[in-house]
């Protein structure tokens, strides 16, 4: 056993330091990025934001609406490949529709028939070109060899892999052949990982050093979860994250995976965390008697079309970078200095 005294941070704990700004108006910030990847030949531009892989966000309406934006939808691994041919199809009805497949990420796990069955859907469609590889836990050997028979398979791809909480896995991840390592255990809102198991590296701390690890080798990071409001956005980005992924900013809304249920006369969407009882139950048949369900379920007020979400995201990110005085979001990083702070708001009059 030991103890490692370093203080290590969480959003809450700190806020971005405003800088002497030349910009005279948030519309001159770019937020889009272009990025050219370790391993994989692609070029990729657009907003590096992320709708989760989970059935209650990561849908094919999600990624149609988020594709308007250019920003990326990472598909949830439970559509079956002919819901993948009809998508497919649909898309397909108008050329102008074809380059979704860049801002699309095909979702998959480490068993056997998760590999067989991504083979499968790229096959059919290999205008796919990023690849989830996604588990619970990216610690593990048995991860690492997966992500390298995944390399070895699809050279050409971008492979996003996690999730890990580490400088130290994500450097191995990287020169296995992963190209954005996904960096997050149990930041998410529906995610119970750190209350059953205790694990966990607060997520602003584990973005800045893995961002400082990933950075030195040629590679990128995801900040997966822990992003409560678009400022949450602005804190990752200024850490050093390349892409943000979020679950619960994304869902509720008419997009949104989910039942619509109604409660004393309003409406509410489910939203869940994959590790739940209610996605083992939906998915795998139930919880194995070996492990604990690590996520909850809850109901979020419907919230309508996903569009005014994400003006709110993106509008906060750009005010944040005209703070700052950067004028394109690649320069954020670059720009922050971050102030620890024991309050964030005064929330004398409730909070909003």
């Amino acid at each position: 056993m030991r103890i490692d005294n370093e203080i290590k941070l969480d959003f809450k704990d700190v806020l971005i330091k405003p800088k002497r700004s030349t910009l005279s108006s948030r519309s001159q910030v770019n937020l889009e990025r272009e990025f050219t990847f370790k391993h994989s030949p692609l070029k990729w531009k657009g907003v590096p934001i992320m709708a989760a892989n989970m059935d209650t966000v990561g849908t094919f309406q999600m990624a149609i609406s988020l594709y308007k934006h250019k920003m990326m939808t990472t598909i949830h691994k439970y559509y079956s490949l002919e819901d993948w041919k009809t998508f497919r199809d649909a898309v397909s009805v108008s050329e102008t529709n074809l380059d979704i497949f860049n801002y699309i990420a095909v979702s998959s796990g480490s068993k056997e028939e998760d590999f067989q069955k991504l083979q499968s859907i790229l096959q059919e469609i290999p205008q796919i070109q990023f690849i989830v590889l996604d588990v619970a836990n990216g610690h593990t050997e048995t991860f690492v060899a997966h992500v390298v028979r995944t390399r070895l398979t699809f050279p050409e791809k971008v492979i996003i892999a996690g999730s890990v909480a580490t400088s130290e896995m994500t450097e191995e991840l990287l020169l296995k052949g992963a190209d954005i390592i996904k960096v997050g255990i149990g930041p998410g809102s529906v995610c119970t990982t750190r209350k059953k198991t205790g694990v966990g590296v607060p997520q602003l701390s584990a973005i800045i050093e893995s961002a400082d690890a990933a950075h030195g080798l040629s590679g990128h990071i995801l900040c997966d979860g822990g992003c409560t409001c678009p400022g949450d956005f602005a804190k990752a980005y200024g850490g050093g994250a390349d892409f943000i992924m979020s679950g619960g900013l994304f869902s509720g809304h008419e997009e949104s995976g989910g039942e619509l249920v109604e409660v004393d006369g309003k409406q509410f969407k489910e939203f869940y965390g994959m590790s739940s009882s209610e996605a083992m139950n939906k998915h795998v048949g139930g919880v194995a008697k070996y492990r604990t369900s690590e996520g909850k379920k809850v109901l979020i007020p419907y919230k309508g079309p996903v569009e005014n979400t994400v003006f709110d995201i993106l509008g906060g990110i750009r005010s944040a970078c005209t703070y700052v005085g950067a004028d394109q979001l690649k320069h954020l990083s670059k720009r922050t200095t971050f102030v620890r702070v024991s309050q964030q708001l005064n929330e004398v009059y409730g909070k909003s």
